[in-house]
């Protein structure tokens, strides 16, 4: 069996868990009680997630938001979302799997669920293209909104991406004009509106789905303009800064409540969430069943003022005299 990707302030933890799958698996090959041990070890490993994931640094954070284990867009869509229908196409170029989306049921109430997808393998990241969507990605997301603006249902958008891609063929079709759509259009709609950062989210990219009446983060992942690595080789010129751009840039969610970017951390479990994907699901839909009853209780035209005032407090200046 392959090893299960690890990150490298996490082995300690993988050690003890080989240990715990080494005893498992001797006790039903000898047919041994091995439960005291099993108990002790899995005791320390609790203890070990716990103080491994108490206080990591942005760089660490950044780690944890990529990891190659945390949970994607359609992962936690098969756990929360009942008669998922995924749909397809931007009506216009083609489909863009780096971008699904399409009608569920989250606690029984009939969404527009759209979110950034990446692969687990090569294969799957080629089709996917990493999780970066070019223009008909957002044009496919931004036609599954207007239908659901349509009908009169919640929108539920799932951001994880490095960024949109920023290949010749994507500018030439209109990625700037895609992402900028999108972000009218959403500042618009008199629908409720909530999106969660999954893993990353990168630059005007994650923005793209980013323009909403509530924007909730998972505990350990990451919200920024840009990379650490692509602000060290602008500030510093060099990748190798890439900690100190982390701090910088206050990515983190803690640094993003804060400053009022996002307006709820969803706790993961400890080891975080690609340690267990049901916990962390479990901590999704009942975030988003929670807002979503929220949203809906407020009147459409209070609702979308309040989201403009929203976005016009971000960044504003504040003089310190």
């Amino acid at each position: 069996m392959a090893a299960k990707p690890h990150l490298e302030f996490e082995r300690d933890m993988v050690e003890v868990q080989e240990q715990i799958e080494k005893l498992l698996d001797m006790a039903e090959r000898k047919g041994i009680d091995v439960s005291g041990e099993l108990a002790d070890l899995r005791k320390k490993l609790e203890v070990l997630r716990e103080e491994t994931y108490r206080d990591l640094s942005p760089i660490d954070q950044v780690q944890v938001a990529r990891h190659p284990r945390r949970p994607y867009t359609l992962d936690y869509l098969e756990r929360i979302c009942k008669d998922f229908v995924e749909l397809h196409g931007d009506r216009s170029y083609r489909d863009d799997a780096a971008i699904v989306g399409g009608w569920g049921r989250i606690g029984g109430e009939p969404v527009m669920i759209i979110g950034h997808q990446k692969g687990r393998d090569m294969k799957e990241n080629l089709l996917r293209n990493f999780g970066m969507p070019h223009p008909e990605g957002y044009r496919k997301a931004l036609r599954l909104m207007r239908m659901a603006e349509k009908f009169g249902r919640p929108v539920v958008t799932l951001i994880d991406t490095p960024g949109a891609y920023p290949g010749i063929g994507a500018e030439k079709r209109g990625q700037a004009e895609a992402i900028a759509m999108n972000l009218r259009e959403m500042a618009r709609f008199r629908i409720p509106l909530v999106s969660v950062v999954l893993g990353e989210g990168g630059s005007g990219g994650a923005l793209a789905l980013g323009v909403t009446d509530r924007i909730l983060i998972f505990e350990h992942a990451i919200y920024s303009v840009i990379s650490p690595e692509g602000c060290a080789a602008i500030l510093w010129r060099s990748a190798e800064h890439r900690d100190k751009a982390a701090a910088a840039l206050k990515l983190t969610s803690g640094n993003l409540h804060k400053l009022g970017v996002v307006d709820e951390i969803i706790p993961e479990p400890p080891g975080g969430a690609h340690s267990d994907w049901d916990a962390a699901a479990q901590s999704l839909e009942e975030a988003l069943v929670r807002h979503l009853r929220e949203l809906r209780g407020m009147d459409s035209e209070a609702r979308r003022q309040a989201r403009w005032a929203k976005y016009g407090e971000m960044g504003k200046w504040k003089d310190p005299s």
